[in-house]
């Protein structure tokens, strides 16, 4: 049984949507029934006032007709918000649908890339030959209203949930560029969107993005490696702006760039330590190496970024990392609704935890503004304003 670490919706979106939903999943499952789960406690769940309350509803309440589906959401979302874990989550069948999308890079929707760092959502870049692309939308727009919905301390996921729809339909976005603000109105469409790209910059270094770590994301990985790495004097690995995904392909992500050793370790509600190893063609285990991170970087890019730097294999540049250490699995319910639900934490090779707390770079840079960043879609705009991108390749040159 596979587990993601899911991450998704806390820092970046790509709202083709590309929607993770709003988790954090390094590495889930989609396992056919809900296990039997025994208790290792005395602890028992007291439904007794549940069960008053949803008779009291039906039989008491003004209206007869009261819909008995939300209802029973309702209960369910109850009882997830009663643990106050921000990566536990219950997804309704078309949210639950949308997820499992998102988890193969294909979805319906406009195709940009959100970060949620500010008040409103900002766009950081476009699919290419997206909707959004098409339309003119550019990194660092504001989206200040979808439809008449202000998107002011708008979460992930309903940002997912607005801009998202059926291939065909239309959505408006307000948006905000500098001093102006104006309506754009985006036709969605089926999107497919890569989870790696890369490209030649500077003096023979090869640069690699990685989005997110989605199912196809190993395979991307390496055809970017074997073309790219011929002739190249080193690596920078691009994770900034990854809200993570599922943790086997964190693990040969790492193992790409690592010939032998640990990668990383699972523990669960029994402190039972899962321990993963190296393993794979390590095709760049030699090639010197930087890896970019900033503060929406999380769960497998976290366990990535630091495995890495455990290794001594790659030096860290940008700024301290989220810090989302849990790993959680999909258990979908018989109506098709899904409980995203945190069942272990993952460690570093030393056994230390991230948690909450983030990695922190060798070499501290921020970036003035998201727009700055290096657009690897785009690489004749160039990278002249990244300074993270300049001070990694500066750690390049430096040996």
């Amino acid at each position: 049984m596979k587990l993601r670490d899911a991450l998704w919706g806390v820092a970046v979106l790509v709202v083709a949507v590309l929607g993770f939903g709003i988790g954090v999943y390094t590495d889930q499952a989609f396992p056919d029934v809900i296990p039997y789960v025994a208790h290792h406690s005395n602890g028992r769940v007291d439904t007794t006032e549940l069960q008053q309350a949803i008779r009291l509803i039906q039989s008491q309440y003004v209206d007869s007709n009261v819909d008995t589906t939300k209802l029973s959401r309702g209960t369910v979302q109850g009882l997830i918000a009663a643990l106050g874990d921000p990566f536990t989550a219950y997804y309704d069948p078309d949210a639950y649908k949308r997820l499992q999308q998102a988890y193969t890079g294909h979805y319906s929707g406009i195709g940009i890339y959100l970060t949620f760092s500010t008040a409103y959502p900002v766009i950081t870049g476009t699919v290419p030959g997206s909707p959004a692309a098409a339309a003119g939308l550019q990194a660092g727009d504001q989206i200040v209203k979808v439809g008449d919905k202000d998107m002011k301390g708008i979460s992930a996921d309903q940002a997912s949930t607005l801009i998202q729809g059926p291939d065909g339909t239309k959505v408006t976005l307000t948006l905000q560029r500098g001093s102006q603000t104006f309506s754009v109105t985006v036709t969605r469409a089926e999107i497919q969107v890569p989870s790696v790209r890369s490209t030649q910059i500077a003096d023979h270094v090869l640069y690699v993005r990685i989005y997110q770590f989605s199912t196809t994301t190993t395979d991307e990985l390496r055809m970017a490696l074997n073309t790219g790495l011929p002739g190249a004097k080193g690596v920078v690995l691009d994770l900034r702006e990854d809200p993570g995904g599922f943790i086997s392909e964190a693990d040969h992500v790492i193992s790409e760039f690592v010939a032998s050793g640990e990668t990383f370790e699972l523990r669960d509600r029994s402190g039972t330590v899962e321990r993963h190893t190296v393993s794979g063609e390590h095709l760049a285990a030699t090639v010197p190496l930087v890896a970019l991170v900033d503060a929406n970087s999380a769960s497998a890019a976290e366990i990535v970024a630091g495995s890495l730097q455990v290794h001594n294999r790659a030096k860290l540049v940008g700024t301290v990392t989220f810090g989302k250490g849990s790993v959680q699995q999909d258990f979908p319910l018989t109506d098709g609704a899904d409980i995203h639900l945190t069942v272990k934490r993952w460690y570093l090779p030393n056994g230390l935890t991230i948690d909450k707390k983030g990695l922190v770079p060798d070499v501290a840079v921020t970036l003035a503004n998201a727009s700055d960043e290096f657009n690897v879609q785009e690489p004749s705009q160039g990278y002249a304003k990244d300074t993270q991108l300049n001070a990694a390749l500066s750690v390049l040159a430096a040996g």
